[in-house]
């Protein structure tokens, strides 16, 4: 089935069967391979992607489901709030092995997005969910922390 689809801004058309999870389009079809699988069950948070500018799980999200609206994946992150998180992620030294990180990044700018300010409590409410198999979980919060801060200035 043709699937009309608006990814990182620009119209996508793309052949798919009825039911096909968002991540597979988005890697197989757009060759969008910055989001990752995970695990397939909407757990670990590796394939987070922007939905209407919300973050969802792309593995159990069906490319039925999308219908016009904007999709935005790591490669299309472009504003202000996705460099200044992007910024206070190298500066912080968060990744380790890298597999996570679209995800984590996804997540942290939805929430910043939706909170400039977020306390801890938030900050961790908004990334559960998000698996990284190295354990920066320290160094995910405090970049969220410092992106938070920067993005105040």
């Amino acid at each position: 089935m043709l699937y009309k689809l608006k990814v990182n801004g620009k119209a996508q058309e793309v052949e798919a069967e009825p039911g096909t999870p968002l991540l597979w389009v988005i890697r197989d079809e757009l060759d969008l391979t910055g989001t990752k699988f995970g695990c397939g069950v909407a757990a670990c948070g590796a394939c987070t992607v922007h939905f209407q500018g919300e973050p969802i799980r792309s593995c159990s999200f069906p490319i039925d489901a999308v219908g016009e609206n904007e999709i935005t994946t790591i490669e299309g992150l472009e504003d202000k709030t996705a460099k200044v998180v992007q910024a206070a992620w190298n500066e912080k030294d968060v990744v380790q092995c890298g597999y996570c990180q679209s995800g984590q990044i996804m997540s942290a700018v939805g929430l910043l997005k939706q909170n400039p300010s977020p306390s801890d409590a938030e900050i961790e409410a908004a990334m559960q969910g998000n698996v990284c198999r190295c354990a920066t979980y320290v160094r995910i919060k405090d970049a969220i922390k410092t992106a938070a801060k920067n993005l105040e200035a």
